[in-house]
């Protein structure tokens, strides 16, 4: 499954909390919730990033886990030709 998950920094960032972020999604990998992509943007929220996990309940546990230097929203992905399909 694929999810999309907003975030936003609960303040600026320091590098140590980078760092800790950083080895954060390395050990995600491990638990089987892979870190696709993540871009940082401008606007309402400071990165943006595409996580596969296996199941909710897996990427459930990941963000009840994440350290507390982001706030999150996630939102189920659905691939555009997949959705197109469920119209048919």
């Amino acid at each position: 499954m694929l999810f999309i998950t907003v975030n936003k920094f609960r303040h600026r960032p320091t590098k140590q909390e980078l760092d800790k972020l950083t080895a954060y999604y390395a050990d995600m990998a491990k638990k089987g919730v892979k870190m696709k992509q993540i871009f940082w943007t401008l606007g309402r929220y400071d990165s943006v990033a595409i996580i596969e996990s296996p199941d909710e309940k897996a990427m459930m546990k990941t963000l009840i886990n994440l350290p507390t230097e982001l706030a999150t929203e996630t939102l189920v992905a659905v691939p555009r030709k997949e959705a197109i399909k469920l119209l048919k």
